[in-house]
């Protein structure tokens, strides 16, 4: 029993006849995307480095963007997580995102505690 895959991408916005034109269409769309990545990363344009947004350059945020797409559309085609149910998709998703957004609290707790250290001296926790 042959399950059969869709064979269009963005939501049906681009439509193809077979699996093979698909496989090129996503290799396509991955390369466009990697291909902005590695121009932005040559010329870094100095209104990208010299923006900050969040504490955070503006180029580097456009890159974390752009890797995250790139993850989310292979696993949202190449493993077929478009045809699952809601849920498992929901799992699969959120499950990362809630532990990298815990991980990134945990490292700017101890990074403005190193910070401190080395800026002010030592620096105990009053509990």
């Amino acid at each position: 029993m042959a399950h059969e895959h869709k064979l269009e991408i963005f939501r049906g916005v681009v439509k193809f006849k077979s699996n093979t034109q698909k496989i090129w269409g996503v290799l396509a769309f991955l390369t466009l995307v990697t291909a902005v990545e590695v121009v932005l990363g040559i010329l870094k344009p100095q209104i990208l480095t010299d923006t900050h947004l969040l504490g955070m350059k503006l180029l580097n945020w456009i890159f974390i963007i752009l890797t995250l797409v790139k993850a989310y559309y292979i696993a949202w085609d190449f493993m077929h997580l478009r045809d699952e149910k809601s849920s498992l998709r929901r799992a699969i998703v959120w499950t990362p995102i809630f532990l990298v957004i815990y991980l990134v609290f945990i490292l700017l707790v101890e990074a403005d505690y190193i910070y401190n250290v080395y800026k002010f001296g030592f620096i105990s926790w009053n509990f």
